[in-house]
């Protein structure tokens, strides 16, 4: 899984990856900043990332990897060179399904991201990775301009029996998380889980846009 900020794990498929981690499968994880640089202090960068820390022992990753790109500016960087993090990587783990940051994101991080990964991630003779699913995130997906690339979901994973380990993920973020009604609140989070899970008969879901699937 590849994500901007962390966080954005959290909000985006927490369940799911617990989910794959519960299954026996090897979850990895690469955030591409420290999600707090451009606006607060080294203090607030530790806790960011203790909170990281924390949420990956809750989801079972088998690694947790930390990129140093500056917050919310990770467009001044040539996408070449966060290509080759995220090529390195995959180079290194050789996995077959990554999950990361729906390209409509309001979060110009989410965008670069996504724009990184699909590049990283191009199907290659001999590549591994078989599948490619983004993911939405509150406070960004549906924040973005109506009419520009809208978040709409063709692949959904059953949380039902993970929607208590998503709420203690989304906890750790707790400066994170905002008040409802704000839409980056745990409630809100948990309000959109069952949304896409009753959308389709279930009590609790994640939805993602599946962007390749080679079987």
């Amino acid at each position: 899984m590849v994500a901007a900020h962390p966080d954005d794990e959290a909000l985006g498929c927490a369940g799911t990856m617990a989910k794959h981690a519960a299954n026996g499968d090897d979850v990895h994880l690469m955030f591409m900043t420290n999600g707090v640089g451009a606006r607060r202090s080294d203090e607030g960068f530790k806790r960011r990332y203790y909170s990281s820390v924390e949420a990956s022992k809750i989801l079972g990753l088998k690694s947790l990897t930390h990129q140093d790109f500056p917050d919310n500016e990770m467009d001044s960087i040539p996408l070449l060179v966060i290509v080759r993090e995220i090529e390195s990587l995959v180079a290194e783990i050789s996995p077959d399904v990554i999950y990361t940051h729906h390209l409509g994101d309001l979060n110009v991080d989410h965008q670069i991201t996504h724009k990184a990964v699909m590049t990283a991630c191009r199907p290659q003779p001999e590549s591994c990775v078989n599948e490619i699913y983004s993911f939405e995130v509150l406070s960004s997906s549906e924040w973005q301009t109506p009419s520009f690339l809208p978040f709409i979901p063709n692949m959904f994973v059953d949380i039902t029996d993970y929607i208590e380990a998503k709420k203690e993920i989304l906890s750790t973020y707790d400066e994170e998380m905002r008040k409802s009604p704000h839409s980056r609140s745990v409630e809100n989070a948990i309000r959109l889980c069952a949304l896409r899970g009753n959308s389709i008969g279930l009590q609790y879901a994640e939805a993602f846009v599946a962007l390749r699937l080679i079987r």
